[in-house]
Order: C-alpha cells, then structure tokens, then sequence
C-alpha cells in the first residue's frame, strides 16, 4: 500500500486551523485579503491532489481493459479513486465554506465604506457640485437645440434675404 501523501495532512492541519481562526474572529480587511490569498492557495493544491487522483484513476481503468475481469476491475479503480477523492472533496467543502464567509465578510466591509463614503459631508458637497454642473451643462444644450431649431426656422427668411441683399444691376 502506498505512504498517504504528506502535503494533505499539512493541507488538512492547516485547514483546521483556518477553521477555528475564522469561526469568530472578525478581521480587518487587508489581513482577510491576505488569508483569503492563502486560501486560494490551498484550493490550488487541493485541486492538484484532485487532478493527480484523476490521473491514477485514469490509468487504472485503461489497464483494466487489458485484464480478462474487466468490470470487477473498474469496480475496484472506481472504489481506490473515491477513497482518494473523498478527503479532498471534504476538505474543498470546508474550504469554500470558509472563502464564502471571508468574501462576504470583505464585501460587508467595502460596502459600510462606501456607505461611510457617500455619508462624508466632503462628498455631499462634491455630488451637489456634480448634481449643479450637470443641470447647468443640460440647460446649455437645450439653449443651443432651441437656438439651432430657431436658424432651421429662419433659415429661408435668411435665404430670401441673402438673395435679394446679393443681387447685381
């Protein structure tokens, strides 16, 4: 039989403890970022683990079709794959129970300082700003579609009065 792998018990340790840091401790968010960093991480050698796993599993089962007992023998594979497969899916479930909480936990935080944000006196006066440039430059283009539909108006008066102004003895 084959030694277990010792990256998954590292994986696993760290994994719980991540677990008991978390199920409490509300942290500031460059240190969630971080952690959320590291987590990501984790999840990456989760998924190698997963995909060498695959690979053996793979294997296996194009040897099988070699051997006489065809499907005792991808019985067999498929059972050696799950118990390979199921640690890792466990672990990838508390993982991305755990990154769920951290992204919503950074989300909370960003939005309270956009709420923070938008409620600062400096901004209120900036959007008032925004708000008083904006109707002025919307009162200028409406000046200006008056003022071109006016000339479309005028413009055979204009014509008219070009003709007559122009014309030679």
């Amino acid at each position: 039989m084959r030694k277990p792998f010792p990256l998954r018990a590292l994986l696993a340790f760290n994994l719980f403890l991540l677990l008991g840091c978390f199920s409490s401790l509300v942290l500031a968010t460059p240190a969630e970022e971080a952690q959320l960093d590291q987590l990501d991480k984790i999840e990456q050698e989760l998924e190698l683990q997963r995909d060498w796993a695959k690979y053996r599993w793979d294997k296996r089962n194009s040897e099988c079709y070699q051997k006489y007992w065809v499907n005792s023998c991808l019985r067999d594979s498929r059972a050696e794959y799950r118990k390979e497969i199921d640690p890792i899916r466990t672990q990838e479930v508390e993982l991305h129970v755990v990154q769920r909480k951290l992204r919503a936990s950074i989300k909370d935080q960003r939005d309270a300082a956009k709420i923070a944000e938008r409620a600062s006196a400096e901004k209120a006066a900036e959007r008032a700003e925004s708000q008083k440039e904006f109707e002025e430059k919307q009162k200028a283009a409406a000046a200006r579609a008056a003022d071109l539909e006016q000339r479309r108006k005028d413009a055979p008066k204009r014509a008219q009065e070009n003709k007559a102004g122009t014309q030679l003895d």
